[in-house]
């Protein structure tokens, strides 16, 4: 087990920052975040590294990034923090409104005049479970018979810090404030008493995901064929070779005439030629 230094002093190193922060440390930092989760950090993000991880140094008492970057390298247990500090959590109910209204309106309807009653989605980068239950929330508009349909959803993120909050699908009644009202009172609950502020996701809905805490850059927790794979705004943060190695391993995993939702500001960096293009950034396999 590593002891770590009692920071004796607040160090400023000569940009007048609080903590020693090198070129050489953003280097590490980038080599360190793309061998683990794939990716890939550009020159200016550098002061956008120091203002993420400047907490964790604060907390473990460290006074220069070097000392906290050879506690990273040497301790398994910090990884985990360092992904969590690294990563963005940007999203919303019902972001990107056009993926779900395919799904209520096309996608589903199309399913059910093919009699077809199981349905495999996942959410591949869930962040606090907004996407995951925005999915739910669409399949309940398209009215399908939770009873009778084996309907999973699979929602997983690198970040194990949001998971919890997703899985426990409670958020400030302010979340919901661009939903529509009979959405509101198809999904959720209103808290009573001290909870009057907050809102939870209908059990009905919640009984159809599982959260799972996944790192695309490894193996997925996914045992059988999808129809539907959401993976938005994440490719933005990989470098082409990567992007063509998920999109690769993705491609494999749907099943013909499966859906993939991307990002509104990702393009593809590969040839999409094994689907065919039903919309924006929505993609159906041949």
């Amino acid at each position: 087990m590593i002891k770590l230094a009692k920071a004796s002093r607040t160090c400023i190193d000569d940009s007048g920052r609080e903590f020693t922060y090198s070129s050489k440390d953003f280097a590490r930092v980038k080599t360190k975040i793309y061998d683990v989760a794939g990716i890939s950090l550009s020159e200016h993000k550098k002061d956008l590294v120091y203002n993420r991880l400047v907490r964790r140094l604060r907390e473990l008492e460290m006074q220069t990034f070097d000392q906290y970057l050879h506690y990273l390298d040497e301790s398994s247990d910090e990884l985990s923090s360092f992904i969590n500090a690294m990563t963005t959590n940007l999203t919303s109910f019902y972001r990107e409104s056009h993926h779900f209204e395919h799904l209520t309106n096309v996608f589903i309807p199309e399913l059910v005049l093919k009699k077809q009653r199981k349905l495999r989605i996942w959410s591949s980068a869930c962040s606090v479970g907004e996407e995951a239950y925005s999915i739910a929330i669409a399949l309940a508009e398209a009215k399908l018979d939770f009873h009778r349909w084996d309907v999973k959803i699979l929602a997983t993120d690198i970040d194990t810090n949001v998971l919890a909050t997703a899985r426990a699908g409670v958020y400030g009644l302010e979340r919901i404030d661009s939903l529509s009202i009979d959405r509101k009172r198809l999904a959720f609950l209103r808290g009573k008493g001290p909870q009057a502020e907050k809102v939870m996701v209908k059990k009905s809905l919640r009984s159809l995901i599982e959260f799972k805490q996944c790192n695309l850059m490894d193996s997925w927790p996914i045992p059988e064929k999808l129809d539907i794979i959401f993976c938005r705004n994440d490719m933005i943060y990989f470098d082409k070779e990567t992007q063509n190695r998920v999109l690769d391993r993705m491609t494999e995993t749907l099943n013909p005439g499966g859906l993939l939702c991307l990002g509104h500001s990702e393009t593809p960096a590969r040839s999409m030629k094994e689907y065919k293009a039903i919309g924006r950034t929505m993609y159906q396999k041949l």
